[in-house]
């Protein structure tokens, strides 16, 4: 049986439409970001910073970036403390930020998600694994090392291969949940367009956005975990 190809918005931009498609989703939704953030802080690089000190009153791109620092700041101060917030600030902001437009790309039609495919979430969860452990050994050196051995050194053996194999299973864990609820979600949202292409979107439509938005925030809530366990000196 003979089917028609499916147009994406990424086929139709040059450059764009050799690619595979879930790197050319991700590279324009980094674009879309980029562009985003040039815009919204262009008043404030063009600015006298005492004349930033009051917000304006009205609704702009500026102040929707503001609030959405401003709560990712919260968010990981309240996780990791305010001494340590602004640290994690471009790592853990950037990941919410291309992992939020990624599931909600999904909401808009002729558009996948970059997240809808387990190589993208893989470089996602891999970028937490290997920053987990740069910022455990920044903070502690090489006694960071001591965790994998445990309390005793006579546990080594019993608790090195423990420890490998749960930090190895943290990038599948993070890759596996996302990329499931979002392909998911996509996929019974054009069952039920399909099938029903009037009204029924609509409340389908919602629930996209729900999964969207919680998916990013457990996504950054186990990553802040991971983080917190890394430079940690509890242990």
């Amino acid at each position: 049986m003979h089917h028609d190809p499916v147009i994406t918005w990424v086929a139709l931009i040059p450059g764009l439409d050799g690619l595979p498609e879930y790197v050319a989703n991700a590279i324009l939704i980094s674009l879309i970001i980029v562009i985003m953030v040039l815009i919204g802080t262009r008043k404030i690089r063009n600015s006298d910073p005492k004349d930033l000190i009051i917000p304006t009153g009205k609704f702009s791109l500026q102040n929707l970036l503001e609030v959405m620092v401003e709560a990712i700041l919260k968010l990981i101060s309240d996780s990791l403390g305010g001494d340590v917030a602004r640290k994690f600030l471009m790592v853990v902001g950037g990941g919410i930020f291309f992992i939020l437009f990624s599931n909600l790309s999904g909401l808009i039609p002729g558009f996948n998600p970059p997240t809808g495919n387990l190589n993208t979430t893989a470089g996602c969860a891999l970028t937490v694994f290997f920053m987990t452990h740069y910022f455990g050994w920044q903070e502690h050196g090489v006694k960071y090392l001591k965790q994998f051995v445990g309390p005793f050194l006579w546990l080594a053996p019993l608790m090195i291969p423990i420890e490998i194999i749960g930090h190895l299973a943290r990038p599948m864990s993070l890759s596996l949940r996302l990329f499931g609820n979002i392909m998911g979600d996509h996929l019974v949202a054009a069952i039920f367009v399909m099938l029903c292409p009037i009204l029924v979107p609509v409340p389908i439509a919602f629930l996209g956005l729900f999964v969207a938005i919680v998916q990013t925030f457990v996504f950054t809530l186990l990553s802040l975990a991971y983080f917190q366990g890394a430079i940690s000196h509890d242990h």
